[in-house]
């Protein structure tokens, strides 16, 4: 999908500083504190269920990231990366349009080739309008969800009870990213978006969820990955 690179067992230097966020970024800044297999303390293998707090990658979209990185373990997230965090972040904001903020990352296991995802949301100012780039391959999930072969985003509204003005309707946009080079894998085009949508569909339905959104969101509870 994209070219390999070579790491150590254990991250440092430069490294390092890219994974911000990983649950080994504690760990390696304090230098020297491993265990018998030279890994940091603590440092945990999971499967897919089990990242971004537990609740936010369904058993599709844990299957959806085999597609994505040919791997069915990554490294554990770090506390933060919940969805309860997640929905309280967007909570004490709204209703201020923000960037993307920081949802959860996933990462291959150490001794494996480098690969992040980043996962984001934002609160934009109204309901995605026009058409997208020629990349993109528009799906009937929420407001509108589009994937490509390295990222996918879920377009939702949210009428909620835990927001500040339970009448205002939030516009939230999900997106699932691949972090890094080189951009626009070519092979396996259509599997690639899918899995992308997949997996973006799962963690919006869990923030649909967590944030008590009126009907879900409008989020269908399987992903609907047919072309509108």
């Amino acid at each position: 999908m994209q070219t390999v690179f070579n790491r150590r067992s254990v991250r440092g230097g430069l490294l390092a500083a890219t994974v911000a966020g990983s649950l080994l970024l504690g760990a390696t800044a304090c230098g020297g504190d491993e265990d018998k297999d030279g890994l940091p303390k603590g440092y945990k293998v999971v499967a897919g269920t089990q990242l971004c707090g537990g609740h936010a990658i369904s058993a599709d979209a844990s299957k959806a990231l085999k597609v994505i990185t040919g791997s069915s373990r990554f490294e554990a997230s770090a506390k933060d990366y919940t969805v309860a965090h997640a929905a309280t972040n967007l909570v004490q904001v709204f209703p201020t349009v923000t960037g993307r903020e920081d949802a959860c990352r996933i990462f291959l296991p150490l001794g494996t080739r480098n690969f992040q995802l980043r996962i984001t949301w934002s609160l934009e100012d109204r309901a995605p309008t026009g058409e997208p780039a020629s990349k993109f391959t528009v799906m009937k999930m929420g407001e509108r969800t589009v994937a490509a072969t390295e990222k996918a985003y879920v377009y939702f509204a949210c009428r909620s009870p835990r927001l500040l003005d339970s009448t205002s309707v939030a516009q939230i946009a999900l997106a699932v990213e691949y972090w890094g080079m080189p951009r626009d894998p070519q092979d396996n085009v259509e599997g690639l978006k899918r899995a992308y949508a997949t997996v973006a569909h799962s963690y919006s339905l869990a923030m649909a969820k967590e944030l008590r959104c009126d009907k879900n969101g409008g989020l269908p509870p399987k992903p609907v990955l047919d072309p509108a």
